[in-house]
C-alpha cells in the first residue's frame, strides 16, 4: 500500500463535512431542493444569504456526494432526498441538534485529555441522570428509530402477543409504541427520567398509544415484575461492565420465567473494527461517557450468563448499524 497524504489531509479537514451539512440543513438547502433544482443565487435569495457563501457551500456539499450539480444547477441525490429533506419521513436532518451539540463536539476536542485521565472531561457526562441532552434526544432521533422500531417489534411478537413490555429508557417510544401497534391489549410501561417521560407523553397521545410512565432511573427505579419482555435499547453502551450486570439482574427479576431481554445496541464484531460504524461507537462513549464502551456479542454472552439469562441470539437489523440480541429468563 502506498503512502496516502490525501487520507491525512481529508481526515484533519473531516470536520469541515460536518459543517457543511449542518449549514446545508440549518439554511434549507436540502428543504429547498425538494422543490426541484435550483442555481446557488436561487438558493441564496431563498435563504436570504450572499451567493457567495451558498455557492461555496453547494460545491463542498457536490464534493462530499450529498447533492449533485449539473448545468449549474444543483440538485438532490437519493441519499440527500431521503435523508436531509425535512419532508422525507426518514429524514436525518432532525437528529443534528442531539448527534452536534455542543456537549459532544467540546468532548471530541478534548479527546486527548480524556484519554489522559482515563475517563471523558465532561463534568456532566451523556451518562448522567436528568440530562438535558435526554430530552433533545427524545425529541429529535425519531427518524432513525422508526425502522429498528419495527423489526423489534415483529421480533417481540413473534412468540405470541405479549400482555406487558417493559421499555427501559423510553426516550421517544418508538420501540414500545411499535410493540403495542402488534399487541393492543399489551401494557407498555415506559422507564425514563421525568422530564424525558414528558416527551414521551406528547408522542403518546400523537400516535394514540396509551402507555403506563415509570419516572426514574433504571437503576434505582421499582420496575415491577410479570414482563413478557424488556426492550433495553442503547443504554448498555453508556456504562461499565459491572453497571451493565447490576442493570440485567435487574431487569432478570423483572420478568416472568420464560420472558425475554431484547437488546438493541451498537455491537461490533470481535475484532472491534468491524462493521466500522458499530465499531467506530466506542469512540464516541469514550469521549462522552465516564467508562461506557461498544460491546462485542461475546461481551454480552458473559454478561448474560453471569446475570442468569439463556444464550443470547444476535441479529442484524435492516437499515441499521446496531444489532439486536436476544436472550430468555429460563423458565
Amino acid at each position: 500500500m502506498e503512502p496516502n497524504p490525501q487520507l491525512v489531509f481529508e481526515t484533519i479537514t473531516a470536520h469541515q463535512r460536518s459543517a457543511a451539512l449542518r449549514a446545508g440543513v440549518e439554511l434549507g438547502v436540502f428543504d429547498a431542493l425538494g422543490d426541484g433544482p435550483a442555481t446557488s443565487a436561487q438558493l441564496a435569495a431563498k435563504a436570504g444569504v450572499p451567493e457567495r457563501g451558498m455557492r461555496i457551500l453547494c460545491d463542498c456539499l457536490t464534493i462530499f456526494g450529498l447533492i449533485s450539480r449539473t448545468d449549474g444547477h444543483y440538485a438532490h441525490t437519493p441519499t440527500s432526498a431521503v435523508f436531509l429533506d425535512s419532508r422525507s419521513p426518514a429524514s436525518m436532518a432532525p437528529t443534528i441538534p442531539f448527534l452536534m451539540n455542543d456537549k459532544i463536539l467540546a468532548a471530541s476536542c478534548g479527546l486527548t485529555e480524556t484519554i489522559r485521565r482515563g475517563h471523558t472531561i465532561l463534568e456532566e457526562p451523556l451518562a448522567g441522570e436528568e440530562v438535558q441532552e435526554w430530552v433533545t434526544f427524545a425529541r429529535t432521533m425519531q427518524p432513525m428509530m422508526r425502522g429498528p422500531a419495527d423489526f423489534i417489534a415483529d421480533v417481540v411478537v413473534s412468540g405470541g402477543a405479549p400482555s406487558k413490555v417493559l421499555d427501559v429508557a423510553a426516550s421517544h417510544g418508538l420501540f414500545g409504541f411499535a410493540v403495542a401497534r402488534r399487541a393492543p391489549q399489551c401494557e407498555i410501561v415506559a422507564l425514563d427520567f421525568p422530564t424525558v417521560l414528558e416527551v414521551t407523553r406528547e408522542h403518546a397521545r400523537t400516535f394514540g398509544i396509551p402507555i403506563t410512565p415509570l419516572p426514574g432511573s433504571a437503576f434505582t427505579a421499582d420496575l415491577g415484575s410479570g414482563y413478557d419482555a424488556i426492550l433495553v435499547t442503547n443504554l448498555f453502551h453508556h456504562f461499565s461492565v459491572e453497571d451493565c450486570e447490576t442493570l440485567m439482574r435487574r431487569f432478570h427479576a423483572a420478568l416472568r420465567p420464560g420472558g425475554r431481554i431484547v437488546i438493541f445496541e451498537f455491537v461490533p464484531n470481535g475484532d472491534r473494527l468491524t462493521p466500522p460504524v458499530p465499531a467506530q461507537f466506542a469512540m464516541m462513549m469514550l469521549a462522552n461517557t465516564p467508562s461506557g464502551d461498544a460491546y462485542t456479542m461475546g461481551d454480552y454472552a458473559k454478561m448474560l450468563d453471569n446475570t442468569g439469562f439463556g444464550p443470547g441470539e444476535l441479529m442484524d437489523v435492516p437499515q441499521s448499524a446496531g444489532r439486536l440480541i436476544v436472550a430468555a429468563r429460563p423458565n
